[in-house]
């Protein structure tokens, strides 16, 4: 079944790369780049429907005004430069815990986790699919949720709940040789912990 589930992925790429030809190019793309109004008129549209479009299009020639009185800075200007020096440190922050929360590591033992739950070994890659299905699930919920409570919340509140969560998986982890439902106390953290990763990080 495996090599079934693999393959599938590369369905949606194939259906990607069938259709993409037919989809028309960004309108501001075709304005700010190429410098084209009537592909751009045309662009519209066709995603938007006919009607007038002229406040679209006012709005993409103010974006091209920005974008002309805007300097394109290199990387190292970039790091100099004083002005962007905070952004800069966020950025690097949030790059380096997403790298480092622990996902990872969630992944590579959650076999061995649910092995130790006393799951039937052909059950485990089914438990480990769920486990990948609840992070694009919860992934989807996300998207609803940042328009409500904004980045900051969910970024703060996912790695609070994460941290908590490997704190009580490192617990029930250590005591799972002295309590028998231990083991399935760190399969449903561990779950959590994806579900937190999904909808916060």
């Amino acid at each position: 079944l495996w090599p079934w589930l693999l393959a599938s992925s590369g369905l949606s790429a194939l259906v990607q790369l069938v259709t993409l030809p037919f989809f028309p190019d960004s309108p501001s793309y075709l304005l700010i780049q190429k410098g084209n109004e009537e592909a751009c008129r045309k662009a519209i549209r066709k995603l938007w429907g006919e009607g007038d479009h002229q406040a679209e299009i006012d709005d993409i020639m103010k974006e091209k005004g920005a974008m002309a009185s805007t300097k394109t800075l290199r990387v190292l200007e970039v790091i100099k430069e004083r002005s962007l020096r905070w952004q800069l440190y966020i950025l690097v922050i949030v790059m380096t815990t997403l790298q480092l929360c622990g996902i990872n590591a969630i992944y590579f033992y959650s076999f061995e986790v649910f092995h130790t739950a006393k799951f039937e070994e052909y059950l485990i890659p089914y438990v480990s699919l769920g486990v990948g299905l609840c992070e694009c699930l919860s992934s989807i919920v996300c998207s609803t949720l940042i328009d409500r409570f904004g980045r900051k919340v969910l970024l703060w509140g996912g790695y609070l709940l994460m941290c908590s969560v490997l704190a009580l998986l490192t617990m029930t982890l250590s005591l799972q040789h002295r309590f028998f439902w231990m083991h399935y106390f760190s399969v449903i953290l561990i779950f959590l912990f994806v579900v937190f990763y999904g909808i916060g990080p």
